[in-house]
Formats: C-alpha cells, sequence, structure tokens
C-alpha cells in the first residue's frame, strides 16, 4: 500500500510540473499572438494608406486584351 501511494505522488508531481510548464508556454503564445495581432492591424491600416494615396495613379480599368 505504501509503495503505491508513493508511486501515485510520484506520478502527481510529474503532472503537475507538466502543468506549470504546459501553462507557460500557454501565457508565451498568448503574448505572442497579441502582439502579432497587433503588427497585423498596423500594416493593415499602413497597405490601406498606401492603396488610398496611390488610388489616383492606378487607372481602375480592365487590361486592354479582356
Amino acid at each position: 500500500m505504501e509503495e503505491r501511494l508513493t508511486n501515485l505522488e510520484i506520478k502527481l508531481s510529474y503532472v503537475e510540473d507538466f502543468l506549470n510548464q504546459l501553462q507557460e508556454e500557454t501565457v508565451k503564445q498568448a503574448k505572442e499572438i497579441e502582439k502579432l495581432k497587433h503588427d497585423n492591424k498596423i500594416l493593415t491600416e499602413k497597405l490601406k494608406d498606401v492603396a488610398d494615396n496611390m488610388q489616383g495613379d492606378i487607372p481602375n480599368r480592365k487590361p486592354p486584351h479582356y
């Protein structure tokens, strides 16, 4: 009985360690996702500004071969 209890405690400690590692990785990924969302928003705004500025330079018509 004592051996079974010790084995369960060992397994529990491994599970707790794994859970802590998983939590740390999840937090890192959440921070990275937020950074990527922020970067994506900035790039989208810059692309929109470039498109707005070039609107007069590029005619909105089909090429002659159509």
